[in-house]
């Protein structure tokens, strides 16, 4: 018999739920598993400036299999081959960094489907999405529904743009980078700047506006419990590198002023 496919994150926000992530970059399957079990509701796993490949992220879905988290793995680009290479592992949340029009949008939701409505490669024998074949049919039936395609809006371009991205059908969730947004406007990291407040306030106006979902990083004074107030759907509580960074960096800390 054959098993349906979840997307549990999905499912989540389809009933309104507000969803709490953790970024990971390390490509550590151990350590993917223990952020699963703490019970965030997503991993971002970043494929564009993280250390994984192709056959990390299998790994490290597997790390998530007895678990309700999901891998919403980060894209290096809207690259053809690695996309079709994500998918083919099971993934079913997808982000794409930096998309800035209707027509990269579009292309986008193309290259994660299957003929007639886009070009993804079809290979459902041997591809651990249908698990090695043995769920071809219900993974052809459903991946289109439950698949959750993310854009980032990252760009000036991106946000006067918003509209018409969220216009396309297919493109699920809006979400806003504001580390790239203040370099994209030259100003980067300084988030008191007038150009940068003034951009990122219509941006995350027109994003939770939509008709999409929404989804923001924490930056400056705003913490991932502000963001979900101010009505974003999704965020993230941090990465993974930096609660181990900056625990360990208070710890030693401590230890350095009792120790002189």
């Amino acid at each position: 018999m054959e098993d349906k496919i979840q997307n549990y994150l999905k499912e989540k926000l389809i009933k309104n739920k507000k969803t709490l992530g953790c970024w990971t970059s390390l490509d550590n399957e151990i350590t993917s598993e223990l952020l699963a079990l703490v019970g965030f509701d997503f991993l971002l796993i970043d494929h564009e400036h993280g250390y994984g490949d192709a056959r990390g992220i299998t790994r490290q879905l597997q790390s998530l299999k007895e678990t309700e988290c999901s891998a919403l793995v980060r894209m290096p680009k809207d690259d053809e081959v690695y996309v079709k290479k994500a998918l083919d592992t099971g993934v079913n949340s997808i982000m794409f960094p930096a998309v800035k029009n209707k027509k990269e949008a579009k292309n986008i939701v193309e290259m994660c489907r299957y003929a007639p409505q886009g070009y993804r490669g079809v290979a459902p024998g041997m591809i651990r999405a249908t698990k090695f074949g043995t769920n071809i049919k219900n993974y052809f039936e459903n991946i289109e529904k439950d698949l959750l395609i993310v854009c980032q809006i990252e760009t000036e371009e991106g946000v006067s743009n918003i509209e018409d991205i969220a216009n396309v059908e297919g493109v699920d969730m809006l979400f806003i980078g504001p580390m790239d947004l203040s370099a994209n406007v030259g100003c980067f990291g300084n988030f008191d700047n007038p150009k940068f407040v003034n951009l990122i306030e219509k941006a995350k106006k027109k994003v939770v506006k939509s008709n999409k979902f929404s989804g923001i990083i924490p930056y400056g004074n705003y913490s991932w419990q502000n963001l979900l107030d101010y009505g974003f759907d999704l965020t993230t509580a941090g990465t993974e590198l930096t609660l181990l960074r900056d625990t360990s960096k208070e710890i030693i800390k401590k230890f350095t002023n009792i120790n002189k």
